[in-house]
């Protein structure tokens, strides 16, 4: 059988053209992460494969399940995925629409890890530098490991800035025993 991703993306390219034509990103990412999770619940999970059980009335119950979450769309792909045996692609769906999402949107995520707590003060400092370097917006994702012993490092996409102490000593143990 042809991989996860594989068969998500043409679902999840559907529904990013349907949400860029009614400019409505925010509605299907919520959507589809509401159907990625009611998906992976082990008793839903357990029903989309379950021999005897119609794929019709597995994709009835998640959309009663999410009823208030999806509009008549979202139902309409619950239903769409369900017929075409898809409702394990859900989360990998949901993932390559968000990519999709960000690159339309000129948007990032990136995460910061500092050895400590930073002030408020000196996040939006470097969140601005950060949206600055890469020039465009960045969702930032904050985290603590000690381990850094000080400094940061700054992780968006394939870049990696590391300006911690602990990434400073293993460029200098690498260099001497090199």
């Amino acid at each position: 059988m042809a991989e996860i991703s594989t068969l998500a993306r043409p679902y999840a390219k559907a529904v990013f053209e349907l949400a860029s034509a009614n400019k409505s990103f925010a509605e299907w990412s919520k959507q589809l992460a509401a159907i990625a999770e009611a998906v992976a619940v082990p008793a839903v999970a357990k029903a989309i494969h379950a021999p005897g059980v119609a794929k019709r009335d597995v994709a009835n119950a998640i959309v009663e399940l999410l009823k208030g979450s999806l509009d008549t769309q979202g139902a309409s792909l619950v239903k769409l995925l369900a017929d075409n045996g898809r409702l394990e692609a859900a989360s990998s769906l949901a993932s390559q629409y968000e990519k999709l999402r960000a690159e339309a949107e000129a948007r990032i995520a990136v995460e910061i890890t500092t050895a400590a707590p930073v002030a408020d003060a000196q996040k939006i400092a470097l969140s601005a530098a950060v949206t600055k370097k890469l020039d465009r917006a960045v969702d930032i994702a904050w985290a603590i490991d000690e381990t850094l012993i000080t400094g940061a490092t700054i992780k968006a996409g394939d870049l990696v800035i590391d300006g911690s102490a602990s990434g400073e000593l293993e460029r200098l143990k690498a260099a001497l025993l090199s």
